[in-house]
């Protein structure tokens, strides 16, 4: 919610604080490269604080720089403001992703990272909404003392029902350094990338596709958006649980059926019914394959997982700021009709690069 609410109130931002529309516009592109960069800075100098206590110490900035945002008389301390929270942000689900896979059983690793990541998607249909309603009636201080306040609850929860986990060796930064630089971890954050980069180039400017290209009206455009949300939190938990029964298949065929379904969009954009069906089965695809990514992630980095967790972060985060100006690039040279194929082509590089990968592990007999 903290990442996403602050596009429906920028103009109510922009306004209070005396500064352009972009000018604001940067609190949102600031905050994706806080987390792109900083996270993973932040992971490592804390590689030697216990899990639980990592969360706790997270949730405590991340409520800090919320409040801030509340009073921040300036442009300049509410940008500060953002990045400090941004920095809690990757750490926070990459450490979260750690301790969900080992409270389960090895073969449920990433059904129990896709629960976790359901508290993200549920967010965006519910938290997101509901945060920028806050903002338009009550000033947009109000939507981060909201989130604040969210923050102390989720406080509360991690003290009282996240068990203290045995704290495994902690691993040197030279150590972590070379895990991460592993040629094959890096080929799959660029898979992260690509896929992510398909996912923003269409879903940055879905409004104006549904208004000027399918003929719906501004106001259905939100409820279209909470149907796509739908989508993404059912197939989340259903990604999780197949990529349980076979990582690397689950993640081949769902990026296969992405690219089919992006196809499928750019004939069906054009007629209301379809559309909806066509974007809400895009939603499910695209959001099924993070749990499995994330936990393959993990799996090429064991001594360091909780930094190669929140590098899929950053990886994803370097996407959605990668596809949001794709999209952009499309719609001036070409149209934006031509966004669905677009981003088809760039998740269809991510399968690529994720065919290769798994070939090259059969050939070497490397355990996906």
């Amino acid at each position: 919610m903290t990442e996403f609410v602050i596009m429906g109130i920028l103009p109510n931002v922009a306004d209070d604080l005396g500064v352009s529309i972009s000018a604001a516009g940067q609190l949102i592109t600031m905050y994706a490269l806080g987390v792109a960069v900083g996270a993973p800075i932040l992971t490592m100098l804390t590689r030697n604080i216990s899990q639980k206590k990592l969360l706790i110490f997270l949730m405590g900035l991340f409520i800090f720089g919320n409040v801030a945002a509340v009073f921040a008389p300036t442009y300049g301390v509410l940008m500060a403001a953002r990045l400090i929270t941004a920095l809690t942000h990757g750490t926070f689900f990459g450490v979260g992703a750690v301790i969900a896979s080992r409270l389960v059983h090895p073969d449920r690793r990433a059904g129990a990272v896709s629960m976790m990541m359901a508290g993200l998607t549920i967010a965006n249909i519910i938290g997101v909404p509901l945060g920028t309603f806050i903002g338009q009636h009550m000033g947009w201080r109000a939507s981060f003392a909201s989130i604040a306040l969210m923050g102390v609850l989720t406080l509360i929860g991690i003290i009282i029902f996240i068990p203290k986990l045995k704290q495994e060796k902690a691993t040197g930064i030279m150590q972590q350094l070379k895990e991460v630089a592993n040629p094959r971890l890096l080929v799959f954050l660029m898979i992260s990338v690509l896929g992510n980069a398909g996912l923003f180039a269409i879903f940055t400017y879905i409004a104006p596709l549904l208004v000027e290209v399918t003929g719906f009206a501004d106001h259905h455009v939100t409820w279209i958006l909470v149907l796509f949300g739908c989508g993404v939190t059912l197939g989340n938990i259903i990604g999780g649980k197949l990529a349980d029964w076979k990582l690397m298949p689950t993640i081949l065929g769902i990026y296969f059926a992405t690219c089919v379904i992006l196809g499928v969009l750019t004939f069906t954009i054009h007629n209301q019914i379809t559309a909806v069906l066509t974007i809400f089965l895009w939603g499910a695809a695209s959001f099924a394959v993070f749990p499995g990514m994330q936990v393959r992630i993990m799996n090429l980095a064991k001594s360091a997982p909780a930094l190669a967790s929140t590098m899929s972060h950053s990886a994803g985060n370097l996407g959605n700021a990668t596809g949001a100006f794709i999209g952009g690039f499309v719609i001036t040279h070409l149209s934006l009709v031509s966004l669905p194929w677009v981003g088809s082509i760039l998740v269809g590089l991510a399968l690529l690069l994720a065919i290769a990968c798994f070939i090259s592990d059969r050939k070497h007999d490397v355990i996906a």
